[in-house]
């Protein structure tokens, strides 16, 4: 086995492409996806519940390439409902989104998902499939597929589908899926989880002729008029907390049911918050049921906001993580401060 860094993904994805796996220096085998489709009939693949850019990127991208490149297989996604600024991204039509009939798929794949609960329903598929293969970045992931190939210094599964697909034979509009996923999951280029490597191949993708400006304004930029109105009574209403260290605001059922807004409506949210001068950390919560709390962590520099989220049975990155907590507001901002403030006293 081949001894590779992180910075040789592309390259060595290449030359290597046919001749086994490879080992990189910090997460798990690479996968030879030529070698896991041999003989395969039938393939689908799911993201995690509450489908962002990148999970929908990173499926569709897959999707695609096998449509153009192995015919012979009967592919099929499983997202749930995906939001509706991704509505007008090539291949969206189909995705199914009932996991009602029963199937045995030859592999499954499960991409951008930290653990097999959060697949939702379509979890059924990798459980009756004959062979599963686990792409993801995410820092939690502990692997629970056959085969894993788990990067957390990546910035998105989009960037990990890109290495093991052949270069050469990446459609268009896989391109453009794949281009979508890492930018939304790069804040378009702004995180930390940017890297050389991923601006090359964001790069690559460009080359292909797809039309990013366009990509970037429909489905990251561009909001609803209701998803400025909750941005909006998100930010008057926030809080700074920890002698303005943390920014904190939340969202409750009634109010979204005023402003005519779902949980793919949020999106965004956190990250503007984290967008306030002097802050190190934000906290955004929206009810999903009496008295418990969708949880979407962020930081800049300091917190490792995946373990807080881990240790409330959630996960995710080191600086953008998220959990479900139950409780009222106060409860749970208390819960997670504590977190955040001994995090704080061990940094200084």
């Amino acid at each position: 086995m081949t001894k590779l860094s992180y910075n040789a993904f592309p390259a060595a994805a290449k030359i290597l492409d046919g001749c086994g796996y490879i080992r990189t220096m910090e997460g798990t085998d690479m996968i030879n996806l030529a070698q896991e489709l041999q003989g395969v009939k039938t393939a689908a693949m799911a993201g995690h519940i509450r489908p962002d850019g990148d999970a929908i990127g990173s499926c569709l991208g897959l999707y695609l390439y096998l449509k153009e490149n192995y015919p012979q297989i009967q592919a099929r996604i499983y997202l749930e409902e995906v939001p509706t600024a991704f509505s007008t991204i090539y291949g969206v039509d189909a995705i199914s989104t009932d996991c009602s009939e029963d199937a045995v798929y030859d592999v499954f794949f499960c991409l951008d998902c930290a653990d097999e609960r959060r697949l939702g329903a379509a979890d059924k598929y990798r459980k009756s499939a004959k062979h599963t293969v686990c792409i993801d970045h995410h820092v939690s992931n502990g692997g629970f597929a056959d085969v894993n190939y788990i990067e957390p210094d990546a910035s998105s599964a989009s960037e990990l589908v890109y290495t093991v697909l052949d270069e050469e034979k990446i459609p268009f509009h896989a391109a453009e899926a794949l281009y979508m996923g890492i930018a939304h999951d790069t804040g378009v280029f702004r995180y930390s989880c940017t890297s050389p490597q991923t601006m090359q191949i964001a790069a690559k993708l460009i080359e292909k002729g797809i039309d990013f400006p366009s990509i970037l304004s429909k489905t990251f930029y561009d909001k609803t008029y209701y998803q400025k109105q909750i941005l909006g009574r998100s930010l008057l209403e926030s809080m700074l907390l920890m002698d303005g260290k943390v920014i904190f605001s939340a969202i409750r059922a009634k109010e979204m049911k005023f402003y005519n807004v779902t949980s793919s409506d949020m999106e965004g949210i956190v990250e503007n918050l984290l967008q306030t001068s002097g802050t190190e950390a934000a906290i955004f919560l929206y009810e999903t049921a009496p008295n418990e709390y969708k949880v979407s962590l962020r930081s800049k520099n300091i917190l490792d906001v995946s373990v807080i989220a881990s240790y409330f049975g959630g996960g995710g990155h080191v600086r953008a993580a998220g959990c479900t907590m139950q409780g009222s507001i106060h409860d749970v901002v208390n819960n997670i401060t504590l977190h955040m403030e001994k995090q704080f006293a061990n940094y200084s």
